[in-house]
């Protein structure tokens, strides 16, 4: 898989073209703003956009859904949690499959509940669960600090360290990252009890 990570608006969010690169297929990752840039790269590489993918509901990865699926003739994907218009939902453990390469679906409640990490080809595109350096905010509704730790601890930090990860938002010293690396240097990844994460991320 071919990853175009771009950084668009204001909010410093990542959008992301996921390409197939036997096939020419595509995956377009929670698009927002400068949506042109995203119509350059598809056209100027041939692609054909089967999905439009949200890794969490929120207007900053979503609000580019309609132009852009408009433009693609691309399906909408988003957790089942998600009360956002979409074409098809998602849960746990299922998996996105384009071309000849395939995305699983890891369900990260605790920034939102609808929050999904997407994993395949040594990859993970995390959206607002982990940051380069950071985590996601529990402060918005839907958020839970109790999720979130379950979501960190249960599952990402568990998952292979050679993954690169690829965020949400540009809020870290670099634009990607390893899990090995954000479990090293991390100050969120920091082995904590539940309750002594609960009582740090109320006093962040």
């Amino acid at each position: 898989m071919k990853v175009y990570q771009l950084e668009v608006g204001n909010m410093q969010n990542f959008t992301y073209v996921v390409e197939d690169e036997e096939t020419n297929e595509a995956v377009i990752i929670d698009p927002s703003w400068d949506l042109d840039l995203i119509m350059e790269i598809i056209h100027k590489n041939n692609l054909k956009v089967k999905y439009t993918i949200n890794t969490h509901h929120h207007f900053d990865h979503t609000i580019g859904n309609d132009v852009v699926t408009k433009h693609t003739g691309s399906k909408i994907i988003q957790h089942s949690a998600s009360a956002l218009k979409n074409d098809i939902t998602v849960s746990d453990g299922d998996k996105i499959i384009f071309g000849n390469s395939e995305l699983g679906v890891i369900h990260t409640p605790g920034h939102s509940k609808d929050s999904i990490c997407l994993v395949g080809d040594g990859k993970i595109f995390s959206g607002d669960t982990l940051f380069v350096g950071n985590c996601g905010r529990v402060d918005l509704p839907g958020g839970s600090a109790r999720e979130l730790y379950h979501s960190l601890f249960d599952l990402i930090s568990k998952m292979d360290e050679n993954l690169v990860l690829y965020p949400g938002h540009n809020y870290g010293n670099s634009p990607k990252s390893t899990i090995g690396m954000e479990k090293k240097t991390n100050f969120v990844l920091q082995p904590r009890t539940e309750n002594e994460f609960l009582e740090f991320m109320s006093s962040d």
